[in-house]
């Protein structure tokens, strides 16, 4: 016997094969894409996912979606001193988009901890992700067990410092 999240999840896994869904998704990003860059949302888009990375729907936890441009970052201005031929323009990041979400987020929200993120949707500009935040100072969040591990120092601005799963694949050993 299944549960709703894994039914949800199969619902996610194909949705390009249902032709309802892929008309859905598509209204989404027309409408996503008028929106602000960052922005507080109130339930999750995928359930199931947001469940399995830490979301509860309590006060002190808060969902915020963000929008990031794909592709390879703009420098500025080339440097009068450096040779034409030895500038590149364009440059790739060592990091993911999805880490970049998350720090974005957590310049926007400083009061507030990043625990975990995760991937919406995407078209040819721009990728989402809806990152799930918790405050420390709220009596919801200190007296629960499971995120005791915030009150910790050493936990204060994860996204920034590169502790937050979305810097894994790109950390060094």
């Amino acid at each position: 016997m299944k549960s709703a999240y894994k039914y949800i999840f199969e619902t996610w896994k194909n949705r390009f094969k249902d032709e309802n869904l892929k008309k859905l998704i598509k209204e989404r990003l027309i409408k996503w894409r008028r929106e602000p860059e960052i922005i507080r949302i109130e339930r999750p888009t995928r359930l199931d996912k947001a469940r399995k990375l830490g979301w509860k729907p309590i006060n002190g936890i808060i969902l915020v979606r963000i929008r990031v441009k794909k592709g390879w970052r703009k420098r500025k201005d080339m440097p009068r001193h450096v040779k034409t031929k030895n500038y590149y323009y364009y440059r790739s990041l060592n990091i993911s988009l999805r880490a970049i979400a998350e720090q974005r987020v957590q310049r926007k929200y400083p009061n507030l901890e990043v625990i975990n993120s995760y991937y919406v949707g995407e078209d040819g500009k721009y990728k989402w992700y809806e990152v799930i935040l918790a405050d420390p100072n709220n009596p919801n969040i200190y007296n629960r067990e499971e995120y005791s591990w915030l009150l910790n120092s050493k936990n204060r601005k994860r996204a920034l410092r590169g502790l937050t799963p979305g810097f894994r694949s790109f950390r060094e050993i």
